[in-house]
């Protein structure tokens, strides 16, 4: 991924939703970036962020290509 500004957040949840969400877009060939920021002011010392919001983004380029398996991945999970 070049920028960050291409990068889209496409959806924010617990560590658990975000890593089946990573798994179905990248089996799709999407890459994924997953931001968690409680888990990165741990390893640094301190806290930082919310422990069940971990976001997950796409590349603007892909965002059409991921339409369908995030509104699938909503639909099941009740999101």
């Amino acid at each position: 991924m070049s920028k960050e500004t291409d990068l889209v957040r496409v959806f924010t949840g617990t560590e658990i939703l975000v890593s089946l969400l990573k798994e179905d877009l990248e089996n799709a060939g999407i890459a994924v970036y997953v931001r968690n920021d409680f888990q990165s002011g741990i390893s640094v010392g301190f806290v930082g962020g919310v422990i069940s919001a971990v976001d997950l983004y796409v590349q603007e380029s892909d965002l059409d290509k991921s339409y369908p398996i995030l509104n699938e991945f909503r639909k099941i999970n009740n999101e």
